[in-house]
């Protein structure tokens, strides 16, 4: 149902997840389902459609019956995107655990390797999102997105999803140009510009570097409609895909709201 209700509300961009995002494994999209669903989007339209892996993968976990389930979900993810047609999935790197910010880069390297190596003949790629830097998980510093760009075998099958709530609990203050010409400078300067894919667009509940993940609506967080006007017209970006992940009801009222907040900001709809 993501692509009729997507499209129920006037959505350009979708993203979806390819199962169950609370359950390690899934069934596989049938020839069937997968013919219709590639049918559905040519019709709709939609610029871009994308999709998310599951929540309970954590490539930074040390070895154990999770970090195992971990790899063989995200293996069966990439089939399934691969399946549907799916440019990339959006990642959260993983939390440590407490084995600490070195010994987690290099299991989350370990494991993109294993699973990017399973898959070889996709041409899915795994967009790593930047995180709030919530407990111990990582991402929420670039340097650690970079280190994992500079360690994998196969960085061409990288790719970055940048999440605005969680810039800004992380410490980038993105309710100026400024901040986030400083926020977007610092990715292109350690990893590039051009693997930027999509952008996940989010007001925060909390104050910046508060290092606490809650999504707010569009205008009513810390972050501001001031702040996603220049995140919505940045050049740079007017053709790169972005999804809300806002909180929402059955009706999708409050996505169409937001919706209709962040093209009101956007000097092209003036």
């Amino acid at each position: 149902m993501a692509l009729s209700r997507a499209e129920r509300i006037g959505a350009e961009c979708v993203q979806i997840f390819v199962k169950n995002n609370m359950q390690w494994l899934g069934k596989p999209p049938g020839p069937d389902g997968a013919a219709g669903f590639a049918a559905y989007r040519a019709r709709a339209g939609f610029k871009a459609v994308f999709g998310h892996a599951g929540y309970l993968i954590n490539l930074a976990g040390p070895p154990s019956p999770n970090r195992a389930k971990s790899l063989q979900s995200l293996i069966q993810e990439i089939s399934f995107a691969g399946a549907l047609g799916l440019p990339f999935l959006v990642l959260h790197p993983g939390a440590h655990l407490g084995a600490g910010e070195e010994r987690g880069l290099e299991l989350i390297v370990a494991g993109l390797d294993e699973a990017l190596s399973s898959t070889k003949n996709s041409r899915v790629r795994l967009a790593l999102e930047n995180t709030a830097g919530q407990g111990t998980c990582l991402g929420h510093k670039i340097e650690h997105l970079a280190a994992i760009f500079d360690a994998v075998q196969q960085p061409e099958r990288l790719g970055l999803c940048l999440d605005t709530a969680h810039f800004f609990a992380a410490g980038f203050d993105l309710q100026t140009g400024k901040g986030w010409d400083a926020a977007i400078g610092k990715v292109e300067k350690l990893i590039g510009r051009k693997e930027i894919l999509a952008f996940h667009l989010n007001d925060s509940k909390t104050a910046i570097g508060s290092r606490v993940d809650r999504h707010e609506h569009i205008g009513r967080g810390k972050i501001g409609l001031a702040g996603f006007r220049h995140i919505v017209n940045d050049a740079r970006f007017l053709e790169s895909p972005g999804c809300l992940e806002t909180p929402k009801s059955d009706d999708l009222r409050e996505d169409m709201e937001n919706l209709a907040a962040l093209r009101s900001l956007s000097y092209a709809s003036t």
